[in-house]
């Protein structure tokens, strides 16, 4: 299992800093272990960190007013979110959840904020990371209006191997069918469906309790 410390040094930003400036980074950053299906940060709540994922994988969900939850994307191992919430300086605006056991760092704000005054490094790793995560939203929006339901799941299973999001994904994704259906905008029937139908043209195989990717470029060249 991967360490913070592991994670913290595999990050580009962090190999640029004084001995000193990453050990603080490293004690005043707090490491707990989220279980399967519990809250890693509650929608509402004042944001205090930035967080990462040392080890596991969560998604990014909201519920609607009659009890309806929607996942939007998935974080996996080494990934980093809630940049955006830390610089507006509002309340967070989705809830997390480890769709596994997951051990999560939280950074807390000060020292986020500390890091953009002292560090170039940093400050370039946030923009990409925002501009990553914004094609990304961009892409769910044109995917859901102009792709039918195989082309949406699989460019939405393709997300998941964004190598600035998600640097540690591996090809093996514990996730469920219900989970994909959420994350694509699909019923869990028709989720269902579009997976054996990418199982079918060789780019994925479905595994019990996941989905294993054969075929990364293929998922993103997919069109249906």
């Amino acid at each position: 299992m991967t360490t913070f410390a592991a994670m913290l040094r595999a990050a580009p930003w962090a190999a640029t800093l004084a001995p000193g400036d990453l050990a603080r980074v490293e004690s005043e950053t707090l490491v707990r272990t989220c279980a399967s299906g519990t809250l890693v940060c509650r929608r509402g709540e004042t944001v205090e960190a930035w967080i990462g994922v040392v080890d596991g994988l969560v998604k990014m969900t909201n519920v609607s007013a009659d009890g309806k939850p929607t996942s939007f994307v998935g974080v996996s191992s080494g990934g980093w979110f809630g940049e955006g919430s830390v610089l507006k300086d509002e309340p967070r605006r989705y809830d997390i959840v480890a769709l596994r056991e997951s051990v999560i760092a939280y950074l807390p704000k000060a020292t986020f904020l500390w890091l953009l005054d002292i560090s170039m490094p940093f400050n370039r790793f946030i923009i990409t990371q925002l501009n990553e995560r914004l094609g990304q939203f961009i892409g769910m929006v044109e995917h859901d209006r102009l792709l039918g339901p195989e082309a949406r799941l699989a460019h939405c299973l393709a997300a998941m191997f964004n190598p600035v999001l998600n640097p540690g994904v591996q090809p093996s994704l514990p996730i469920s069918q219900e989970e994909f259906a959420q994350l694509a905008g699909l019923s869990r029937q028709r989720a269902n469906q579009a997976l054996q139908r990418l199982e079918q043209a060789g780019l994925v195989r479905i595994d019990y309790g996941g989905v294993t990717v054969r075929d990364l470029a293929g998922l993103r060249q997919f069109q249906g």
